[in-house]
């Protein structure tokens, strides 16, 4: 099953536990991860239903570049990474 893993740091605001999902794209893997938990939407998407600009995501270790595009395929095994995107030295 494909494992969604949220940044430790969202945990300071809201549970994020990991998320095992059946879907076959990262928009069914998303849509699994909030159905279980309707707060964390708005921590990773905003009210465009876009990526937040301060959030990226890795699926096996490729980063998602476009924030809009959500149908990118992920295998059974895949393991998504929703992390804060940060900036500065």
């Amino acid at each position: 099953m494909p494992r969604l893993i949220f940044t430790p740091q969202l945990q300071r605001f809201i549970a994020a536990p990991e998320v095992f999902s059946t879907a076959c794209d990262l928009r069914g893997a998303l849509d699994d991860a909030f159905a279980d938990n309707p707060l964390l939407r708005n921590y990773i998407l905003d009210e465009q239903n876009d990526l937040r600009p301060n959030v990226v995501i890795f699926i096996d270790g490729r980063r998602i570049l476009s924030h809009k595009n959500w149908n990118q395929a992920i295998t059974a095994e895949s393991q998504i990474h929703i992390w804060q995107a940060l900036s500065g030295g």
